[in-house]
């Protein structure tokens, strides 16, 4: 069959070849021969295009040799020609591609490189078209064409598919390899943040197996602390009992022999007992009726003196009254004693209670003394329960109910001898009342409280703070070289303490000194319903009478003076009146002008108090203190 207008190829020998492309394809040929030939025939049909009444034409991007230079693919893409036959009447067009549009396929050349130069000259040389419109060509030749064209283009279609199956192959192999790799990296990611996860819990695991255990050692170790200390203290309980058990076992030998040698005098010490009760109690009561009279007494000669000097000074007359009593003696009786070699200013009737008082108080030291010696009882703890509740007195009703309460209770204690809690009493109630931040009408109240249950406490305490502060009797010492080798000497006498060798300073003495007088005008001046105070107001106004009859003005005086003012001098007015006025005019008229004639200025701001007490008229204001607050400390006062 004859095919109008196709290109004649005039094929050579198989051993030529034409720049490595041969004219006879074969079938091992390599993909760089393959694509080496197209690219040929792509440039003689191109060139041939411009002789040939038949256009075949062919796109091809210039910029293919540069990318295969490059290494990049390229895509050969074929259009289809027309072989139109002259002898049909109908225009067939058939379209015959060497790469079939739409499965165009991506190569990739490294080693290829394909010249842009114009000369073609060996390339027109090794394919010859010829036209062959006007020749016929015989059916043989006509067949063998055929055969051949159709023999390349099967083995094209055959090396086109399989370099598409094999480039299918290796994209495939490389989205496997790429996701087999993205798949790995995943895997490791996933690995890497389990491996972390794992061990922040293993770590965990372990903080916490750790800190149990920590946890248990220190629970065995404060378990272990627990029973060491338990085992000690029943050791130190154990040993504690034994030397219970071996002291009272010595106590009972002791007492059993002791029991032996008194079983005889059982009898007769019973009949002793009974009539040395008999006789105390008769004691007491004849005590009692005297102590009666004596304050009836006192009374009597105290309100006698205050009007015989209250006369002195409404009569003008040159006799001077109590405040000079060294230009006066024959109008103050018994105002100067000799008293163990010194000389003392005191009334012989305070002089006389002082000395009763005394003498109480030596009996009482006697008997404790005989009470400790043949007993060996420890009376640490009760005296510091009776100084604990002591030092806790405060200016509050309940305070003060609670605090008596106890010291009642304490005194009253079977457990101990009462003369030894008695003395324990009066020492800490006159250690106490030196410290000048008490409160001395709390203290007032609790010593009335206690003195009414306990007498015989009152006058022990009196007696120890006589001796504290003899200005409490009234009394002063006279200083005189005759007397005492040194000033020190004299101070010492007087109340001045010494430390380390040295005496204390005036103003330390002083303010001690007006402490002491303080609690004693709170303690006059209290008055409380349904109990009796043994040392009331009438022995206050004994105490101002005597003190300005017999003391001399000085600075001791004067400071005492001013407290006992601060502290009575309301009660007194309220009891006394016109009498008590009087009063304040020998202290005014004689007393302070005696202080101003000394002129130590030391005494101004006593001096200033003074006055100013007596002419501002503070003794009608009730003192700070005096009422007891209720137990809320609100600001309403009432009275205990």
């Amino acid at each position: 069959m004859l095919v109008r207008g196709a290109v004649k190829l005039n094929i050579r020998n198989c051993s030529q070849r034409v720049d490595g492309v041969a004219a006879e394809p074969e079938p091992d040929w390599s993909f760089d021969d393959l694509v080496s030939e197209l690219n040929e025939l792509e440039t003689r049909l191109a060139n041939s295009t411009s002789s040939t009444e038949r256009s075949i034409p062919f796109e091809k991007n210039r910029s293919r040799g540069r990318e295969l230079e490059n290494g990049r693919g390229f895509v050969l893409r074929a259009d289809e020609y027309e072989m139109e036959d002259s002898e049909s009447e109908d225009d067939d067009h058939v379209d015959k591609a060497l790469v079939v549009a739409g499965s165009a396929k991506r190569f990739t050349c490294d080693e290829l490189y394909l010249s842009d130069s114009d000369d073609d000259s060996d390339i027109v040389s090794g394919f010859e078209v010829r036209p062959c419109l006007m020749d016929e060509l015989g059916e043989v030749e006509g067949s063998l064409f055929e055969l051949a064209q159709e023999h390349q283009l099967r083995v094209k279609d055959e090396i086109r598919n399989k370099i598409s199956a094999l480039e299918t192959a290796l994209v495939n192999e490389t989205q496997n390899s790429a996701s087999s790799l993205l798949r790995v990296e995943k895997y490791k990611e996933t690995r890497q943040e389990l491996d972390k996860k794992f061990d922040t819990q293993y770590q965990r695991r372990i903080a916490e197996a750790l800190d149990n255990h920590l946890t248990a050692v220190q629970r065995d170790r404060e378990l272990k602390s627990q029973i060491e200390e338990r085992k000690i203290r029943s050791d130190a309980a154990y040993e504690e009992a034994k030397r219970k058990v071996a002291f009272e076992k010595l106590q009972q030998e002791k007492a059993k022999a002791e029991a032996e040698a008194k079983l005889r005098a059982a009898e007769e010490a019973k009949r002793e007992a009974e009539r040395k009760a008999a006789m105390e109690a008769k004691n007491q009561a004849a005590m009692e009726a005297e102590k009666r009279a004596a304050v009836a007494e006192a009374e009597k000669r105290a309100v006698k003196e205050a009007n015989e000097t209250s006369k002195r000074v409404t009569s003008g007359g040159t006799r001077q009254a109590a405040g000079h009593p060294t230009d006066t003696t024959s109008s103050l009786p018994n105002a100067e004693t000799k008293e163990y070699g010194n000389i003392y200013r005191v009334a012989a009737s305070a002089l006389n209670l002082e000395q009763g008082r005394l003498q109480k108080l030596k009996e009482l030291c006697d008997r404790n003394q005989e009470i400790r010696s043949s007993s060996n009882k420890d009376y640490t703890r009760h005296e510091g329960n009776i100084s604990r509740n002591i030092r806790q007195i405060r200016g509050v009703r309940d305070n003060v109910r609670s605090k008596a309460s106890e010291l009642i209770k304490l005194l009253k204690d079977p457990q101990y001898p009462q003369s030894i809690s008695i003395e324990i009493f009066a020492k800490k109630v006159v250690s106490y009342c030196e410290n000048p931040g008490n409160a001395p009408f709390a203290s007032a109240y609790v010593i009335v409280l206690v003195t009414s249950q306990i007498p015989l406490a009152m006058d022990i305490l009196l007696a120890e703070l006589h001796m504290a502060c003899l200005y409490t009797v009234p009394k002063h010492l006279l200083y005189k070289k005759s007397a005492f080798q040194s000033k020190e000497a004299y101070f010492r006498s007087i109340g001045y303490r010494e430390a380390d060798g040295k005496v204390e300073s005036t103003e330390d003495y002083l303010k001690r000194l007006e402490s002491y007088v303080k609690v004693y005008g709170a303690l006059v001046q209290t008055e409380t319903t349904n109990v009796q105070n043994f040392h009331g107001l009438q022995e206050g106004w004994a105490w101002l009478a005597r003190f300005l009859n017999a003391l001399p003005a000085n600075q001791y005086t004067a400071v005492t003076l001013n407290a006992f003012l601060q502290m009575a001098g309301f009660a007194l007015f309220r009891r006394y009146k016109s009498q008590f006025l009087k009063m304040l005019n020998v202290v005014s008229e004689n007393f302070l002008v005696d202080l101003k004639s000394r002129n130590i200025p030391e005494l101004t701001k006593t001096i200033t108090e003074i006055q100013t007490y007596i002419e501002d008229k503070k003794f009608l204001q009730e003192p700070e203190g005096r009422s007891l607050q209720s137990n809320l400390l609100s600001n309403v006062y009432v009275n205990y």
